[in-house]
């Protein structure tokens, strides 16, 4: 079945009565690679800043703007005003586009690798979506309005196109799943165990191939420290002070690991002259105990990976203000180790940034840039050397470097807003 929105302003979706086919025999038998051939991309239409000044629209405008030759995209809106300010700067930047679509669907955040559609293949010949449950990436229960709301994204799009929903309760987010398309995943424990503290590694494996068609996961440790959990309390920066991190999700694999192909890895590397730098040592420990994990691992198939080497840009500070929105997320948060936050003052954070949080579709990588005027010259030179490496791993494909640090100031970077949409055919 290949389905293909038609339309460049849909209207509100509308959940059907009718529940999605009947999935009791379904069997997921794969999910598809990124990498692989796909029919669209899917964003979710920023209703906020999470800084002033810093216009998170406008990094959704420059990955659609690099895609507009490429592939389908597909932009959901929260409701129907945010859907006719969107059509209309849509309209005004790029004309009339039959490539880009349309939707409302309900939405909080812009984060749509996390709670958007996991589209996998079945036993059926057809499309299912795969939906795990949702926690507001700890910060929230499973109950909450705002988390529920994320949680049903992806139902309400299967419910659209009626597709079979393959649900689980277990927690679990895209940003975390990283798939070779042939039966392997690699995950962080930090996270998966995290969410679920109840589930032990065999269960959730089991979870993984029921909803995924996985055939072996490859458990890596801890992510960044850039992406720890802004509720454990702030950092200690080189220079003493504290930062703190901007609702980040406690390790996501994409920020440090990613395949390019079904046998080939791109990691992070901290450089060895960073490592006075106390964060920079912290994540440089991480970062090796997992690649020597990555070193022993095999595939699906028993067959060692290989392995290449990706630089991190290094920590990039900013300032949060009362009003910011993610601010006022985060002087909310129930701080441990009896941290307290100082209301109403400017903070220090680190946004959250790493050169393998990159986008791919067909004939497009999407990466991000960090350095800005009055910046190190190295984080420059650092840009470049990622846009390269992008380059000899996607030789057939067009390399797009765009500033994103709006986004990377909410605690993610581009491939954490984005949701691929694989090619397939009945």
């Amino acid at each position: 079945m290949k389905f293909i929105l038609t339309h460049l302003l849909l209207s509100v979706l509308i959940v059907s009565c009718t529940s999605p086919k009947n999935n009791d025999l379904l069997v997921v038998v794969n999910q598809p690679a990124e990498f692989e051939t796909q029919e669209a991309l899917w964003l979710i239409w920023p209703s906020t800043d999470h800084k002033e000044g810093e216009s998170v629209e406008n990094v959704t405008l420059s990955i659609i703007e690099a895609l507009l030759g490429d592939i389908d995209i597909v932009v959901t809106c929260k409701d129907k005003e945010l859907l006719q300010q969107a059509s209309q700067i849509l309209k005004n930047r790029f004309g009339n586009q039959p490539r880009i679509q349309l939707l409302e669907i309900p939405s909080v955040e812009i984060w749509a690798r996390d709670m958007g559609p996991i589209f996998v293949e079945t036993n059926k010949n057809n499309l299912a979506v795969a939906d795990f449950n949702f926690d507001s990436w700890g910060y929230a229960d499973t109950l909450d309005i705002d988390t529920k709301t994320e949680e049903m994204y992806d139902v309400r799009v299967a419910q659209y196109f009626n597709l079979p929903v393959i649900s689980s309760a277990m927690i679990s987010e895209g940003g975390n799943r990283e798939v070779n398309g042939k039966g392997t995943l690699i995950t962080t424990e930090a996270v998966e165990m995290g969410r679920n503290p109840s589930m032990t590694k065999m269960e959730m494996e089991a979870e993984y191939e029921r909803l995924l068609g996985v055939k072996k996961t490859i458990w890596l440790q801890q992510g960044l420290v850039e992406d720890d959990h802004t509720f454990l309390g702030p950092i200690t920066t080189k220079d003493g002070t504290k930062a703190y991190t901007v609702v980040t999700t406690n390790g996501h694999v994409d920020e440090f690991v990613r395949f390019v192909n079904d046998s080939t890895l791109l990691l992070a590397q901290i450089d060895s002259t960073e490592l006075d730098d106390p964060i920079a040592f912290e994540n440089h420990k991480r970062i090796e105990k997992n690649y020597r994990i990555l070193s022993k691992a095999t595939d699906q198939d028993g067959k060692p990976f290989t392995i290449i080497r990706m630089p991190l840009p290094g920590t990039v500070f900013s300032t949060l203000s009362p009003g910011d929105y993610v601010y006022e997320n985060i002087k909310n948060l129930d701080y441990e180790e009896e941290n307290i936050f100082p209301d109403g003052e400017t903070v220090k954070v680190m946004a959250a940034l790493s050169y393998l949080n990159f986008i791919i579709t067909n004939k497009v990588i999407i990466g991000q840039t960090f350095w800005r005027e009055g910046m190190p010259i190295k984080l420059k030179e650092n840009d470049k050397q990622a846009a390269l490496v992008l380059q000899s791993v996607f030789p057939d494909r067009e390399i797009v470097m765009i500033d994103a640090l709006a986004v990377n100031l909410g605690g993610g970077g581009i491939h954490c807003i984005s949701m691929q949409q694989p090619v397939h055919s009945k």
